[in-house]
């Protein structure tokens, strides 16, 4: 498929509107040029059109959505806007329960299951105004990296239906991509969120562990401990801008440890410089080596310092130990540099049906893990394409609690490359 936005007949028709930012939407909201109607029903449209082909959404709740979108209009109209986020339409991954809404994680024996309460992050994206048009495909019970195996069938790659969207979050990564929809909230515990955010072409970012609420994940059901020490919230959006948006929405604004990121804002000025390490053992084809070393020579003509270092990024995943070297994080990663930068994949977009014969875990998470491990923020950004077509992403990865260093440089990343993001023809 073509890298560029679809202009012709054949092709299902792009609105003005389809590829636009939160950040930009939000202020022809607030200013009523945009209507939140329109939106979702623009949305809902490209739901119905593409999702045959994608597979990207188990649930859709149009006519809730829609309703909830007249309700935005009215707030709006009255001089009630609630911010950046007030009537977009968001996907919710279907780990997170949704209050009378079927909420499966793609599992045969959760099919069924209708939860009563929202999850706290769902409740706080709602609370924000985003409007959720239903819930999004995954590998089941986020136990993969391919999203192939699901009770809801295989996800496909919106740039080409024959490859994987990646996993576990597959069906976010496809409709955001796909504009579907303009964001999704998702789980990441050992790439889940990064790794199709790579696949497809978007931003995938997980916050320090215990930043963003995860209770009413599955809420009731069994969880083994080691998923509950290493499971993160994350998001998916088409750029930087916008996932600091999301980001601060599922933040508690009564807790003092969030106090310094909510008042953070991007630095319009964008004179400050990085000193960003990057592993001496690189984990990676030949093809994504290549793709990386264009990204640290954008990342130097930006003014930043880049320097080689031994990175430990298979740490032995030590459930007793993890406090202890969570604790030591900065000191083991961070001591010779401000962050760090390494791909997000160690091979380019599979074949689904190569994915499918070698296994659920057929995506490596080589390059993911070990953030989940010791707890700290990092982001998946777009940085080019296949010799197949399809995406690549490179993370960025800091110190807990510093969020804003990777959103700052992921930012002027897409600044100085594309600051708006190919999208595929559909």
């Amino acid at each position: 498929m073509k890298e560029q936005a679809p202009n012709s007949e054949e092709n299902i028709k792009d609105t003005e509107y389809t590829y636009l930012s939160i950040n930009e939407l939000g202020e022809l909201i607030r200013n009523r040029k945009v209507s939140p109607v329109s939106l979702v029903s623009d949305c809902l449209k490209r739901i119905e059109r593409l999702n045959p082909l994608l597979n990207a959404f188990i649930t859709v709740t149009a006519e809730q959505a829609l309703q909830e979108a007249q309700v935005a209009e009215r707030e709006i109209e009255s001089g009630n806007w609630k911010g950046p986020l007030h009537g977009i339409p968001i996907g919710i991954k279907d780990m997170f329960d949704t209050a009378g809404i079927k909420t499966t994680a793609a599992f045969v024996h959760f099919q069924n299951r209708i939860p009563k309460r929202d999850a706290i992050a769902v409740t706080r994206l709602k609370e924000a105004g985003a409007i959720v048009l239903g819930k999004t495909n995954q590998h089941e019970l986020a136990a993969g990296t391919t999203s192939v195996q699901s009770h809801y069938g295989t996800v496909h790659n919106p740039w080409n239906e024959n490859y994987i969207a990646g996993g576990s979050s597959g069906g976010s990564a496809a409709a955001v991509a796909a504009g579907l929809c303009y964001a999704t909230l998702d789980t990441d515990a050992i790439g889940s969120c990064r790794l199709p955010a790579s696949c497809c072409g978007v931003f995938g970012f997980k916050a320090t562990y215990g930043f963003v609420n995860l209770q009413g994940v599955l809420d009731g059901e069994p969880v083994d401990e080691s998923i509950l020490t290493l499971a993160h919230a994350g998001v998916m959006t088409r750029s930087a801008q916008d996932t600091a948006i999301l980001f601060k929405a599922l933040l508690d604004p009564q807790d003092d440890r969030n106090k310094k990121i909510l008042e953070w804002k991007f630095n319009a000025n964008r004179t400050a410089s990085f000193k960003i390490g990057f592993p001496k053992n690189l984990n990676a084809s030949e093809e994504i080596r290549t793709n990386f070393e264009a990204v640290k020579k954008k990342l130097e003509t930006l003014g930043h310092t880049l320097c080689e270092i031994d990175v430990p990024i298979s740490p032995d995943f030590d459930l007793s130990r993890v406090q202890e070297h969570r604790s030591d994080a900065a000191k083991i990663l961070f001591s010779d540099c401000d962050v760090l930068i390494l791909p997000t994949t160690t091979q380019t977009v599979l074949k689904i049906a190569d994915a499918s014969a070698q296994g659920p875990l057929a995506l490596s998470s080589a390059n993911t893990f070990f953030a989940n491990y010791y707890g700290i923020p990092a982001i998946s950004v777009p940085c080019g394409f296949s010799l197949d077509g399809l995406p690549i992403g490179f993370q960025i990865v800091s110190k807990q609690n510093e969020e804003e260093r990777i959103l700052e440089l992921a930012d002027r990343y897409q600044n100085e490359t594309d600051r708006r993001l190919k999208h595929p023809i559909l």
